[in-house]
């Protein structure tokens, strides 16, 4: 089977999607209806994926469906990303926030549950943090603290001079080239086992879209800027709602190392260690991560909401 049809395949078993065009360039997303329980009643909370760098709703391959069994659940694809449209826009965290936002006013409108991975989490605690009546619950599968150490201005302007179409196309070929991304994912991935060719052609599908390589440079450029974020430590303290953070224990990306400092920040945080887990917990050990957002929304989401609500 080809990389496409692959791809395809995959989504197909991830909901009902649909095209949304927000600020006039499309937005692909996808849900999936619980059915009713025993009383004939929808008991069920919606909950928002937000996905990480790079990737796409595909990677919640194994998270979608087990959720979508008692929940309303939603996921899109990131503007630059998946297949959502690769538009000529300033790329920042602060972008993204404004899109999860607006997608949660279109389409759900009471409180919900979202879940991120990294980058994703970064954004649903940037869209939380400005519109607290979004969630009734945030679930991170690892937070990267945003904003590291900058360098200085000059050389950050040096940066966004070489972040050019062609400087940077020779390097675009190479790193979306399937047997990089391959080797790339199997040094994120403690279960190597687990990067296949459909896992692969995740990530090497989008890059071949048109204006994937613009939304390349200004990616680059705008990682570079002082506003592409906002930092965690400003965002974190002041989130109301139940917490869980779930990561893995040998992720190489952002070390778990870092974790106990948010519970430090926040005391609605619950830590949860996946041993033997990497950067991509949620795909490695889904079974454990599906329980444990389950069971977490169920100990302490439902009861920090009204029956309304629900």
């Amino acid at each position: 089977m080809g990389t496409q049809s692959l791809i395809t395949a995959r989504l197909a078993q991830l909901g009902s999607q649909r095209d949304w065009v927000w600020r006039g360039w499309q937005i692909r997303y996808t849900y999936i209806r619980p059915a009713l329980d025993s009383t004939g009643k929808q008991t069920a909370l919606p909950v928002i994926f937000l996905h990480g760098f790079g990737s796409a709703l595909g990677q919640w391959r194994s998270n979608l469906k087990p959720l979508g069994e008692q929940h309303h659940i939603y996921a899109l694809d990131f503007l630059g990303f998946g297949a959502s449209e690769k538009a000529p826009a300033r790329y920042s965290v602060w972008l993204w926030a404004d899109l999860v936002y607006d997608f949660w006013r279109t389409f759900i409108g009471k409180p919900a549950v979202i879940i991120g991975h990294s980058l994703g989490s970064l954004i649903g605690l940037t869209a939380v943090a400005n519109h607290p009546e979004m969630a009734c619950g945030l679930a991170f599968l690892t937070l990267p603290d945003s904003q590291p150490k900058q360098p200085p201005a000059w050389a950050r302007s040096v940066e966004r001079i070489f972040a050019n179409h062609l400087l940077l196309l020779p390097l675009f070929e190479i790193v979306r080239q399937p047997w990089l991304l391959r080797r790339v994912l199997q040094t994120i991935y403690i279960r190597q086992e687990l990067v296949d060719d459909e896992l692969v052609a995740l990530f090497a599908t989008p890059p071949q879209d048109r204006g994937a390589l613009a939304v390349f440079c200004r990616l680059s450029q705008s990682r570079s800027d002082d506003n592409y974020s906002p930092t965690v430590k400003d965002l974190l303290p002041g989130l109301r709602p139940p917490i869980l953070l779930i990561w893995g224990q040998e992720d190489r990306v952002v070390p778990f190392a870092g974790a106990g400092q948010f519970k430090q920040l926040n005391p609605n945080v619950r830590l949860v260690e996946i041993e033997n887990a990497g950067h991509c917990a949620f795909d490695e050990y889904p079974e454990k991560v599906n329980q444990e957002i389950i069971d977490w929304i169920d100990q302490e989401v439902r009861a920090s909401v009204s029956p309304a609500a629900g």
